[in-house]
């Protein structure tokens, strides 16, 4: 998201508004809000002035005395004629009102100086009326449309988009997370429209001014923040579950997707049911509606009582979508009803904490989701699909800690990433694995009971935390959460331990340094983390003790304290650390230790080792082998192994790796010999799951469906097998049909392989007849992955069509899609020059359409970072970046850390591209 500052228009006076001298980032703490009576207008009906205007009555309590009302506003016209300020509280009732007022546009402050000081201890009802009209920029209260297959019309619906700090476009507040109050809200629309809100109806009415128009009263709200309030006007339908507590749950959607309901209707009471039992507290509100919206820039929010979703994250077609999207589906409905607890009855006190709830959102529902679908097999994988996210981002010097400070809005934005998210996540469940079931469950009860419906940090989690480990003993009574936890949270990057074992004394001495990806810094000093120790030998095999054996301490002054190890077995023998990963740290081991592990990788007892160890082993070895700390030999045969290998999480860990190497390498004339590598190594196990065929309903073992989808797309990119003639069979078979858009022979699970191979291979007529079938599809899914297939192209003439239909609004791609399509364009070879010209001599127009949606910005940058690779492509692109930056403005972190990755891409081309070559070369 992308902030944009303009200055609030006001009217009335006639006067402009003069700026204001206060410029601190934060609101004044002399006042705080008690309650608001919010009023909407929302006007659908005339396409040529979509407009929302109301009046806000903010009851105000004052703590210290006070001269003036400093609150948010951002865009919104305030008629000052209308202002009214009266005390309504303590004996001596005075009037007041408002003599001047003035604006800070950098931190969007509407300053309303009053003509008597405020008092202390007095309570004063401020009434704003504002207006402004209803845009389509995706964040405030916005319009979003659909259209009405069978009128062919388009319709329109409004809803509001709040977070971080978007309430101030929507109407004049205290738009910090920290000033929770009650919310009384009231929508006035047309009456063909239904109006939603966070609580139930209370009343709805004719509306006594406006014929047609009806006045919808909500029930009040608990106090929340800001951020959280949500209201829609739109002509949806809705499916209902019954819930056996009394909740009123319902799901809505466009009527025409209604039929895609069904599974999110059914999932939703059942997460709702696992978080009451979980933290032993009762849901608080009386109803929860999920609505699916058409135009949406996130994945979903989670406003208390109304959760809005971009459709692919909630609308679920059997016919349409994957296995791969149910599971996505799962993942983000039971993230955001966890928020109802974290988050929403508990909120962090400032965006310093955003991870309080990102990081424990992610987590709880990866508990929560393997909970209710355990034949999924599911925690494993989204357990390791965080750690190799954060092994990525946090190896970067720019990367930042999960609790960070956060001085600006545009800040706020930046830190919805990875870092809040998967590492949150993931320091999350090391400390469940570390600290036991029982006092990680009764830390989290202790936590929410304490702060329910008020705001909180982090060290108040940890006092909770340390209080029911020190009770139960899970944790040595000189130990503190907030010791450990601290070096996990408060410094950026993660450790590597290097582990140098002495063979003849069976001990081993640990050390530890940050871990980073770019090789011309110094790790020196970069930190000290506290680090449970778990491992296992190769006669002990006990992966499945994630309890720490010993920790690796820091000293006050942030000094790792060395370690050795004692008692490990003889020379002949492995040992591995870190149990299922069970901590976000990576092991480089002696030679002799990767020469047994090789070993055993390489023989019929590779299972011995844990599948999640596999992946770690995998994934260790590829990123040394990059920084140069081991050599390209070792960890090839650490790869070769997995030939063998019949399980997702290694395959996961290897192809992610080796993604990065093949967009360098395939630019390369080296580029057959790594194709012919990873050929070898995939045609084994593509055989093993009968290539493309379709033989998914036989398949017992979801995760293994998983992995079919995976190496299928992997062997037609490497031409394995019959892999790309069975591709391109299928899509003819589909093109023969009468109607394609009600039949498709093409198996689900590897549509997005078959379309993009087929587009790659294919005729222009091929790539027109996918393009229509985007055009006539109604389901989300299914739309995003034709999008992502159409940049599979070779022709250039086609791709350099298809970049600019993805930037026209007129086109059909919504503006919350677009990233797909262009992502899409730069991953190819070919598309990837085509789309870094485009981006660079379109970013004008590019920054326009988004129109401060800064972190879509953002998102293209991604596929480009990832294969730049010489001196002078990287000097040229940090010239424009540099020269962009008035249409980059928000994005600072994300350049920052484009211009590290091309700088490690220029790293690893100079020192392993030769190297890596002669390896390949030694095993063909």
């Amino acid at each position: 998201m992308k902030w944009l500052v303009l200055v609030v228009i006001t009217i009335g006076f006639g006067l402009a508004t003069p700026i204001s001298t206060y410029n601190h980032y934060r609101l004044p703490t002399a006042l705080r809000p008690i309650k608001y009576d919010l009023h909407v207008l929302t006007q659908l009906e005339n396409a040529d002035d979509f407009r929302f205007g109301g009046s806000v009555d903010i009851r105000i309590q004052v703590l210290e005395n006070s001269n003036n009302i400093t609150l948010h506003s951002k865009e919104l016209t305030i008629d000052e004629t209308a202002t009214t300020l009266r005390q309504i509280g303590g004996e001596d009732l005075k009037d007041n009102c408002v003599s001047s007022t003035e604006v800070n546009p950098e931190h969007d402050f509407y300053i309303l100086r009053t003509c008597r000081e405020l008092l202390a201890g007095q309570v004063y009802k401020l009434s704003l009326r504002f207006s402004s009209p209803l845009s389509d920029r995706l964040e405030g209260y916005y319009r979003s449309s659909y259209v009405d297959p069978v009128a062919n019309e388009t319709r329109w619906i409004s809803i509001t988009h709040f977070e971080p700090a978007s309430a101030r476009l929507a109407f004049p507040c205290f738009d910090e997370p920290g000033y929770k109050a009650p919310f009384s809200i009231t929508l006035r629309y047309h009456k063909k429209f239904t109006g939603l809100s966070n609580m139930p109806v209370k009343r709805t009415g004719k509306d006594d001014f406006l014929p047609d128009y009806v006045r919808t009263e909500f029930q009040e709200s608990l106090p929340m923040s800001t951020y959280l309030v949500a209201y829609s006007v739109n002509d949806f339908s809705h499916k209902p579950s019954t819930l056996p507590n009394g909740t009123l749950f319902r799901t809505w959607a466009r009527p025409n997707a209604i039929d895609q309901c069904g599974y999110a209707a059914e999932f939703g009471p059942k997460v709702l049911n696992y978080y009451e039992e979980f933290f032993g507290i009762k849901f608080p509100l009386p109803k929860v509606d999920q609505i699916a919206v058409p135009d949406f820039n996130i994945g979903a929010m989670e406003n208390w009582g109304l959760v809005t979703y971009r459709e692919t994250a909630l609308l679920y077609s059997s016919e349409f979508s994957s296995l791969k999207d149910k599971q996505e589906l799962a993942n983000v409905v039971a993230h955001e009803l966890a928020h109802q607890w974290f988050g929403n009855l508990v909120t962090m006190k400032w965006w310093t904490d955003l991870w309080l709830k990102e990081g424990v959102a992610t987590y709880l529902a990866t508990l929560c989701v393997e909970n209710i679908h355990p034949e999924w097999r599911s925690l494993e994988l989204e357990s390791l699909a965080n750690l190799l996210s954060i092994f990525r981002k946090d190896s970067l010097e720019s990367s930042h800690p999960i609790s960070r400070p956060v001085g600006k809005v545009s800040q706020i934005s930046e830190s919805f990433d990875a870092i809040s998210y998967d590492k949150g996540s993931s320091v999350l469940r090391m400390m469940h694995l570390f600290l036991g079931e029982e006092a990680f469950r009764n830390g989290l009860k202790s936590y929410l009971n304490r702060y329910a419906y008020q705001n909180a940090e982090q060290d108040n989690l940890w006092e909770s935390l340390t209080q029911a480990a020190h009770k139960i003993g899970s944790l040595p009574k000189d130990y503190d959460i907030k010791t450990i936890m601290d070096s996990w949270t408060l410094q950026t990057g993660y450790p590597v331990i290097n582990v140098t074992r002495d063979y003849t004394s069976r001990t081993a001495n640990l050390s530890q340094e940050r871990y980073l990806l770019n090789s011309d810094v110094s790790r020196a000093h970069k930190g000290c983390w506290w680090v449970p120790l778990s491992y296992t030998s190769q006669e002990e095999k006990d992966f499945n003790n994630t309890a720490p054996k010993e920790w690796m301490e820091c000293t006050e002054t942030g000094k790792s304290v060395p370690k050795t190890i004692q008692d490990l077995p003889g020379p002949g023998q492995w040992v591995i650390f870190n149990n299922q990963l069970s901590t976000p740290y990576k092991v480089n081991y002696d030679a002799q230790n990767w020469k047994l592990l090789i070993e055993t990788l390489n023989s019929e007892d590779y299972q011995s080792i844990h599948v999640v160890n596999r992946a770690q082993l995998i994934d260790d070895v590829l990123f040394f082998a990059w920084t140069g700390e081991q050599d390209y030999e070792i960890a090839l045969q650490v790869i070769s192994y997995l030939q063998r290998e019949r399980e997702l999480l290694p395959w996961k860990s290897a192809f992610d790796n080796l993604k990065l190497v093949n967009r360098i390498v395939r630019q390369t004339s080296s580029f057959e010999f790594f194709k012919s590598f990873l050929k070898k190594i995939i045609t084994p196990v593509y055989e093993h799951l009968n290539g493309i065929n379709d033989t998914f309903s036989a398949i017992p073992q979801q995760d293994q469906v998983l992995l079919k989808t995976m190496v299928v797309n992997w062997a037609c990119q490497y031409q394995v097998g019959d892999c790309v003639p069975q591709a391109l069979a299928y899509y003819r078979n589909w093109r023969a049909e009468a109607n394609p858009d009600e039949k498709n022979p093409v198996p689900i699970n590897v549509r997005s392989t078959v379309y993009c191979t087929s587009i790659k291979h294919g005729s222009d007529s091929d790539w027109e007849f996918l393009w229509t079938r985007y055009k006539k599809s109604n389901v989300a899914a299914e739309k995003r992955t034709i999008l992502t297939a159409l940049g599979c192209s070779r022709e250039v003439w086609l791709l350099q069509r298809y970049l600019e239909l993805i930037f026209d609004a007129k086109e059909g791609i919504r503006k919350g899609d677009s990233k797909w399509a262009f992502q899409a364009v730069a991953k190819t070879e070919v598309g990837f020059l085509l789309a870094k010209k485009y981006f660079m001599d379109n970013i004008g127009p590019i920054s326009d359409y988004y129109n401060q949606l800064i972190k879509s910005i953002s998102r293209l940058l991604e596929p480009i970072e990832k294969q730049i690779y010489t001196r002078k492509d990287y000097d040229e692109f940090k010239q424009f970046l540099a020269d962009s930056k008035e249409f980059l403005e928000g994005s600072e972190e994300a350049i920052q850390q484009t211009l590290e990755i091309i700088l490690t891409n220029v790293q690893w081309r100079e020192r392993n591209y030769d190297q890596l070559t002669r390896a390949i070369k030694l095993l063909l």
